[in-house]
């Protein structure tokens, strides 16, 4: 049996490339991607399908190489997270996810909206630990539990860093995740200013309106200071639960569960993480259900 051969860093990054925004955001837009056609002139990955291939099955054979581990990439850990956490133990009709969601000076990976709120630090094969420290302490400041999933290689080193009330969790070699200890869920320590910060002005507002917080009728140019004045004085725990209630409606991902089920498994966390159109899923359909040999001459 012939050994299988280890892609070069090249072939890495053009088969990460197949699932960039850029990528999906073409197929949106035109039914097509002549990023995408290029990428698949620079990669063998899809050559051992036969004349019935489609585009879909090139995406597959690249997150099969992807999902290897010792060359994971953070798509692969929010395909996991998406597929094992949001609609493993929760659905897309329950529970809500947020991408690079703004959390003080940082920006989360993943946040996933049920019953509180849950941060997912990612810390692949090919990240450091250098920010973890700084990461998480902002993350403390939005949400009640904190999580980082790492690299069976990153745990130790993750335990050294980070606080005894921060979950750690493991991708294994095996694609699987494993709770390696539990987050301790803490609502009552969030900073209600740095809440504020990271939410849009009309889920600021609704939030206040739901707590019976009037805000005072005053000019544009003075609405921010003096709705994050307001915001100072709510108990964090509070706002907390008004905060994940509100950003499970209008975060909701239920308006994407038709587009996720006809696209392949591979390609379903892109779907829940990059924002297209609605008008514009039929085209991702289509692009994807195209033959490879046609897809081929899009570039």
């Amino acid at each position: 049996m012939k050994r299988a051969v280890k892609p070069t860093a090249t072939e890495l990054s053009v088969l990460t490339r197949f699932f960039s925004a850029a990528v999906f955001r073409e197929m949106a837009k035109k039914g097509r991607s002549a990023l995408l056609g290029r990428l698949l002139g620079q990669t063998e990955v899809a050559d051992k399908y036969g004349r019935q291939a489609t585009v879909a099955d090139a995406f597959d054979a690249a997150f099969a190489v992807l999902q290897q581990a010792g060359q994971r990439d953070e798509y692969i850990y929010r395909a996991a997270l998406a597929h094992k956490i949001l609609m493993g133990r929760h659905s897309l009709r329950t529970a809500s996810m947020l991408n690079e969601f703004r959390a003080g000076a940082c920006k989360a990976d993943i946040v996933i909206l049920n019953g509180t709120a849950t941060v997912y630090e990612i810390k692949s094969e090919r990240d450091s630990l250098a920010r973890l420290a700084n990461q998480v302490q902002n993350y403390k400041r939005v949400f009640a539990s904190v999580n980082v999933i790492a690299s069976e290689g990153h745990v130790a080193g993750v335990f050294a860093v980070v606080p005894e009330d921060v979950g750690v969790m493991c991708l294994s070699k095996r694609y699987r995740i494993s709770t390696v200890r539990d987050a301790v869920d803490s609502p009552e320590r969030i900073c209600p200013v740095t809440v504020f910060e990271s939410l849009r002005g009309a889920e600021a507002a609704a939030i206040l309106e739901a707590l019976n917080v009037p805000v005072p009728v005053v000019p544009n140019t003075q609405r921010h200071a003096v709705m994050r004045k307001l915001f100072k004085s709510l108990d964090p725990a509070e706002l907390h639960g008004e905060m994940v209630r509100t950003l499970k409606r209008t975060r909701n991902l239920a308006p994407l569960s038709e587009l996720v089920d006809q696209l392949p498994r591979s390609l379903q966390a892109a779907a829940l993480s990059i924002p297209v159109r609605k008008a514009d899923h039929g085209r991702i359909v289509e692009a994807v259900c195209t033959p490879l040999d046609i897809a081929k001459a899009w570039a």
